[in-house]
């Protein structure tokens, strides 16, 4: 039969039970009905399901349908390894047949293309975003004419599995009895060292650059960190097998030795001075030796060439006290890592820093006071007066820049330098910031030529497993920093419970250490809640607005719309937590947000759209798709998703037409912009008013003063999730005679530096107001030693970050938080699904598969008193 002519296709199971005659002929007839559902899905097949390749699809919540065995044709000279992984990938563009799928190696290397028959089946079914595909190599032996068995695992979303299932019967193709998740070669083939426990070894810094005194658990990451940088042993899951190279999770093998993994991630818990440890690798650059290393490990680095598989091995340990030498230029093993030293001799080495804008001031803060004056050179690559010359920058040792700074750059195509120095090592602060892996500040990291990387981040999952592979795609730790195999290979498994692969891999390339286990001399630390009464006005409006509120919702799913109306939803909790704080901060119309009579576009309401702004930019969960920063001067589009006004600006074309929404696909355009009218978002005509002090302002006012009783030279740090509400309490702050600086996101990084060094040295008595979402990336604010916190966060891990910024590396004084939360209101459901949370965290990200939001529609209505 001639390539590309059409012939109804049977393939045979494992059991060689082949599909009847009959079947086929039940199949034809129908057919119809099935082209019927292949219509209708068509009809479905929006933009946004079109933004994404076939080969790179955006949904990660798909599972197993069926399993297929066919061949792959078109082959040539390569060879493959039994199990070893293929990429399936559609290619419209082929001269010779339009259901083309091409095979791919995870080498990316094209071998071949999928038997022609069964790619005219299941290509309509890819384009239209149905399924996902993963190809296995079955019998690398059973090669005849250029071609070779293979195995199709089939995914898709459980709505349609069905339907899925019902097109590739009835089109002829048979299920094979091959379970979908395939065999793993590094399950069997002893990856032991997930079972072994390191023990660490202790490395100084140069005294010549460093005058600070390092804490045990501080060296001991400095060893880490230098011992994964100098390292030559194979990335993680290789291993050398009859002198080649084999993956042992693709079964990929080569000849070409892979290049070592130079990084990972720092996870150290916050407030463990992870700065000063990462200042101390540095200043190993400087001096360009390093001494001896002193340690109770048992595990050594390998240095021997016949060393057949990459991570830590099991030394000859003897117990007690040893002294293991790293580097030393006297010692046997100085050529650990010279490969990677001499073939860099033109390589300056300098350190790129990448933070969120308020943690800029801590790495000049610590550089400032831990280094010798002039041994480390910083250039602060952020503002108006940044350089673009690339012989500038290559004069100083570190290079500080913002995520905001790098990705307005990249994304406006300007002329970035910073991308065109190859550097020695790339340090991303706060890591977490990258979760989600589409955002153009994730994409832009991923783009630095580095000879080694590190994520730093005391959270490194927090919505779900999912925020890992962002990680991965900056690390470049192949195959995983590529989604298609991230899901393939650990999201799929995890989600049926297996956590192998995942603690394998963090065992590997993470350090982690929880600062309540290290006995590192910190002052004690003290939480507890003030339940506080609303009074009598506040009472009656709070149980006016939430009876409103539950109105709403009921409509929602009376009309079958409440998925859709997530952000109205999530706008009717965020009002009700702000009536806990001050009625003040927002309209109390509810009714004039919609029309009584029937549910809108609200793109049709101008006032609606207003208020929303004004709401949802306070709202902690809500950050700008296109920087991944909460907006600043917000703007809002017909399809409901809030940009920086400048980003979505830039994003858009000049001239005037549509383009998709960077968060939905939504057809959107400059004209169907929205932005708050100025005067509802400004809190000063709220409070140049005379009225009642709210209940929790003066709960805090009382708190304070008890406070200021008990010990008058302790400064305090009151947090808000609304930066109206700082506002609104310098006035009575003030008149209670208390001395307030502010903190919120309006602030500039300058501005933001400025005001943290003014509170370090501000008078006794002094509280900075600060918006706990410019406050929990790890700033330094020990000058303090009591914590308010007005509201509950979503997340108990977002807090603990926030109080972490007090009680941490440099805090002098016993540290106490102190939570206000109003009685009887949704402030005591968000406390109880705090722990829900804390559970669910607790079985590492097996929740997370289908939530994109950190909140759900089911929390909010939870909170509603819906249901629980």
């Amino acid at each position: 039969m001639e390539e590309g002519q059409k012939e109804p296709v049977s393939f045979t199971s494992d059991d060689s039970q082949s599909t009847s005659q009959e079947e086929i002929r039940e199949g034809e007839q129908k057919n119809e009905s099935l082209n019927m559902i292949l219509d209708a899905w068509k009809d479905s097949f929006t933009f946004e399901d079109r933004r994404y390749s076939s080969s790179q699809q955006s949904l990660h919540d798909t599972i197993f349908v069926c399993s297929i065995t066919t061949k792959i044709v078109g082959l040539g000279a390569i060879e493959f390894n039994d199990h070893e992984l293929l990429e399936l990938v559609r290619y419209p563009q082929s001269p010779y047949d339009k259901s083309a799928i091409k095979v791919f190696n995870s080498s990316s290397v094209e071998v071949g293309y999928l038997h022609i028959p069964v790619a005219k089946v299941l290509s309509p079914l890819v384009d239209l975003q149905k399924i996902n595909l993963e190809g296995e190599v079955t019998n690398s032996r059973n090669r005849y004419d250029s071609s070779m068995p293979c195995l199709v695992k089939i995914f898709s979303k459980s709505d349609d599995t069905q339907n899925v299932q019902n097109w590739i019967l009835q089109n002829s193709l048979c299920f094979c009895d091959q379970p979908g998740p395939s065999f793993r070669a590094y399950e069997g083939m002893g990856v032991q060292e997930k079972n072994m426990i390191e023990k660490l070894g202790t490395l100084e810094p140069p005294k010549n650059v460093i005058k600070a005194k390092l804490l045990d658990h501080q060296k001991e990451g400095l060893w880490w960190l230098v011992s994964k940088e100098k390292s030559d042993e194979l990335p993680p899951f290789w291993e050398v097998k009859d002198g080649l190279y084999l993956n042992l999770l693709t079964m990929h093998q080569t000849d070409r030795r892979p290049e070592p993994f130079h990084g990972g991630i720092f996870a150290d818990d916050h407030g463990l001075g992870k700065t000063l440890t990462f200042l101390s690798l540095i200043s190993f650059d400087k001096v360009g030796t390093l001494p001896e290393a002193t340690g109770k490990r048992d595990m050594v680095m390998s240095v021997s060439s016949g060393k057949k598989r990459g991570g830590l091995v099991r030394g000859k340990g003897t117990g007690g006290q040893k002294t293991h030498t790293l580097l030393g230029n006297n010692t046997k093993e100085s050529s650990l890592g010279m490969a990677d030293e001499s073939s860099s001799a033109s390589v300056t080495k300098q350190t790129l820093i990448v933070c969120p804008s308020v943690v800029c001031s801590t790495w000049e803060s610590q550089l400032q006071e831990h280094t010798h004056k002039g041994s480390l050179k910083l250039y602060k690559y952020y503002g108006n007066s940044r350089t673009k010359d690339v012989e500038e920058l290559k004069k100083y040792d570190i290079v500080l820049t913002t995520y905001r700074t790098l990705t307005a750059e990249c994304f406006r195509r300007m002329r970035c330098p910073l991308m065109k120095i190859e550097w020695w090592r790339v340090i991303l602060d706060e890591a977490h910031v990258i979760k989600n892996a589409n955002a153009r500040q994730s994409r832009a990291v991923t783009k630095f030529t580095a000879r080694r990387r590190w994520a730093v981040t005391g959270t490194h999952i927090q919505n779900g497993l999912f925020d890992l592979f962002s990680l991965m795609a900056f690390l470049q730790l192949d195959p995983l920093s590529i989604k298609r195999y991230w899901q393939g290979l650990l999201q799929r498994p995890l989600a049926d419970g297996d956590e192998n692969l995942l603690q394998v891999l963090m065992e590997t390339i993470s350090l982690r250490r929880i600062k309540d286990k290290l006995l590192i001399g910190l002052p004690s630390k003290t939480v507890e809640t003030v339940s506080l009464k609303l009074s009598g006005e506040e009472r009656e409006l709070y149980d006016r607005m939430e009876s409103s509120s539950k109105d709403f919702v009921d409509y929602f799913i009376f009309a079958d719309r409440l998925r859709s109306r997530y952000s109205f939803v999530h706008f009717l909790v965020l009002r009700l937590r702000k009536l806990c704080d001050d009625s003040a901060l927002s309209s109390l119309d509810l009714t004039s947000l919609l029309p009584s009579d029937n549910i809108r576009d609200a793109s049709k309401h101008p006032e609606l759209l207003g208020k929303m702004i004004d709401m949802l930019q306070d709202g902690e969960d809500f950050v700008c798709a296109i920087c991944g920063c909460p907006p600043t001067d917000a703007v809002i589009t017909k399809c409901l998703h809030i940009f920086c006004k400048r980003c979505i600006w830039y994003y858009l074309p000049r001239k005037e037409f549509e383009k998709g929404c960077p968060s939905c696909g939504d057809p959107i355009s400059k004209s169907g912009l929205f932005s708050a009218p100025r005067e509802s978002s400004n809190p000063e005509n709220t409070k140049k008013t005379s009225r009642t002090t709210p209940s929790k302002v003066s709960a805090l006012i009382e708190l304070l003063k008890e406070s200021s009783v008990v010990n008058s030279s302790s400064k305090s740090v009151v947090f808000s999730l609304f930066d109206k509400m700082l506002v609104l309490l310098e006035e009575p702050l003030k008149d209670a005679g208390f001395n307030t600086l502010q903190l919120d996101a309006s602030t500039d990084e300058r501005g933001q530096a400025e005001i943290i060094k003014e509170f370090g040295s501000a008078r006794q008595g002094t509280v900075l107001l600060a918006s706990l979402k410019t406050s929990v990336f790890g700033i330094n604010l020990t000058a303090a030693s009591k914590v308010y916190l007005l509201e509950p966060w979503w997340n108990s891990a977002d807090e603990e970050r926030a109080i972490n910024c007090v009680h941490r590396y440099g805090q002098k004084e016993n540290v106490r938080i102190v939570r206000l939360i109003a009685q009887n209101s949704i402030e005591e459901r968000i406390l109880e699904m705090q722990e829900r949370k804390k559970l669910a965290s607790e079985a590492f990200g097996r929740q997370g598969q289908k939530e994109r939001r950190e909140v759900s529609i089911d929390d909010l209505c939870s909170l509603l008193s819906f249901w629980t």
